[in-house]
């Protein structure tokens, strides 16, 4: 087995967000918009469904649900430390929080995201497209 298959092979998935400072620091090394403490506190605590990805006791990837737990879901902060990325982990994030959302989300509900660059490829085989009648935007504060 190789160095980079045994890496892979001892990180586990558990069923829960990141603490404050995990959040923030895999939000730094992957390239996502900077968060304050005081706002990661916040948004953490309206987590719908969240996930990390555990080497020994690193966290080292993540992603979570956030929305209304009715009819709006949104799916955010999808991030692996670089060192390990482009080694199937965005994929283990991304089966945990489909499989959570097919058994918990209404079938009416809607379930959306922001891809950034060639992530759109890894969305898309969860059913994510682009939209022909409406049109992502957001603005920071």
């Amino acid at each position: 087995m190789s160095i980079a298959a045994a890496l892979v092979d001892e990180i586990r998935l558990v069923e829960r967000a990141p603490g404050i400072d995990d959040y923030r620091r895999l939000r730094a090394a992957t390239g996502l918009s900077p968060k304050s403490e005081q706002a990661a506190r916040r948004g953490l605590a309206k987590t719908s469904y969240g996930v990390s990805l555990l080497r020994r006791d690193e966290v080292v990837g993540m992603g979570r649900i956030v929305g209304d737990d009715g009819c709006f879901y949104f799916v955010v902060d999808i991030a692996v430390i670089p060192e390990l990325q482009g080694r199937g982990l965005g994929k283990r994030i991304m089966d945990a929080l489909d499989a959570w959302l097919r058994a918990n989300a209404a079938p009416s509900a809607h379930v959306s995201l922001f891809a950034d660059g060639e992530a759109k490829r890894l969305y898309a085989k969860y059913g994510f497209a682009q939209s022909d009648h409406s049109v992502g935007m957001f603005y920071r504060v």
